[in-house]
C-alpha cells in the first residue's frame, strides 16, 4: 500500500510541475525568438551595409578610435555630414563581413582581402563621398581633446617637467621623491632643481606619473581619431601618402629622371 501509495504521489507531482511550468516555457520562447530574430536582422543589415558603403564609396579612410568618448565621436560625425560616413563596429563583425563577400564577383574587385589583414585594433571606417580625401583626414584629426596622463595608457608623447616652482607646497614632496625627483623648498612651495623628463613616447604611463601630473594640473596628451591607412579603389596605403604634395612627387620623379639618366 506504501508504495502505491508513493507511486500515486509522485505521478501527480510530476502532472503539477508540467501544468505549472509549461505555458511559462512556452511564453518564454515565444519572448525570445522576436529578440533572436531582430537581433539576426540588425546584424545581416550591418554586414550588408559595410560592404555596400566599400563598393559606393571605395575611398576610405582607416581610422584607430582610442579613448574617443561618445561626445567627441559625435562632434566629429557632425563635422563630416553630406561628406563622409563613419562606420565602426567589431573586429569579428568587420571580418565576417569581408570574408562573406570578397570572392563574390560583384566585389572582386574592390580587393577586400586587402582590407581584412589591417583589421586589428579598435578600428573604423570613414567612406569619404564628396572632397578630397587629405581634406576629410584635416578635419578629423583637428578635433583632439586634450587628456590627462592616466595610468597604463600608451605615451603619445615625451613629458617634460620644466625647472622652477610647481605651486605645490612642501606637504606635496613625497610625490616627487616617489620618482625620484630632485626638489627645494622656496619660498614656501616647492621648486624642481632641474629639469625632468618624467613620460617617454611609446611607453605606459606610470602610477606615480599619473598621480604626478594630476597635482600639477598638467594634461599633456590629446585624444582624437588617428587616421592609419587609405583604401582607394581596391589598394591600401599608409597614412602617410596624403602628405605627399604635388610638388613633393615632382621633385622625386625629376630626381628620378636625373639617375636614369646618370646610367
Amino acid at each position: 500500500p506504501c508504495l502505491l501509495w508513493l507511486k500515486s504521489f509522485v505521478v501527480k507531482l510530476i502532472g503539477a510541475a508540467r501544468l505549472c511550468f509549461s505555458p511559462l516555457n512556452s511564453e518564454a520562447e515565444a519572448d525570445m525568438a522576436p529578440a533572436d530574430a531582430a537581433k539576426l536582422a540588425k546584424k545581416n543589415a550591418y554586414l550588408d551595409k559595410l560592404v555596400t558603403l566599400f563598393k559606393d564609396y571605395p575611398r576610405v579612410l582607416v581610422i584607430q578610435a582610442d579613448h574617443v568618448g561618445s561626445k567627441q565621436f559625435q562632434e566629429i560625425r557632425t563635422s563630416l555630414r553630406g561628406r563622409a560616413e563613419i562606420v565602426m563596429g567589431k573586429n569579428t563583425m568587420i571580418r565576417t563581413a569581408l570574408r562573406l563577400n570578397m570572392e563574390k564577383e560583384e566585389y572582386a574587385h574592390l580587393n577586400l582581402d586587402k582590407v581584412l589583414e589591417i583589421v586589428k585594433g579598435n578600428i573604423g571606417f570613414v567612406f569619404v563621398k564628396e572632397g578630397d580625401l587629405n581634406d576629410v583626414r584635416n578635419e578629423i584629426q583637428s578635433n583632439r581633446v586634450p587628456a590627462a596622463a592616466r595610468a597604463g595608457i600608451v605615451a603619445q608623447c615625451d613629458v617634460f617637467l620644466p625647472v622652477g616652482p610647481t605651486g605645490l607646497d612642501p606637504s606635496q614632496t613625497s610625490f616627487f621623491q616617489a620618482l625620484n625627483i630632485a626638489t627645494k623648498i622656496v619660498k614656501g612651495q616647492i621648486e624642481l632643481v632641474s629639469q625632468v623628463h618624467i613620460i617617454v613616447t611609446g611607453k605606459r604611463v606610470g602610477t606615480s606619473e599619473a598621480v604626478l601630473l594630476k597635482k600639477l594640473a598638467i594634461e599633456p596628451f590629446a585624444f582624437g581619431l588617428n587616421v592609419l591607412q587609405v583604401y582607394d579603389n581596391g589598394s591600401v596605403f599608409d597614412a602617410k601618402v596624403l602628405d605627399l604634395t604635388d610638388d613633393m612627387l615632382t621633385m622625386k620623379f625629376m630626381a628620378g629622371l636625373k639617375n636614369i639618366a646618370a646610367f
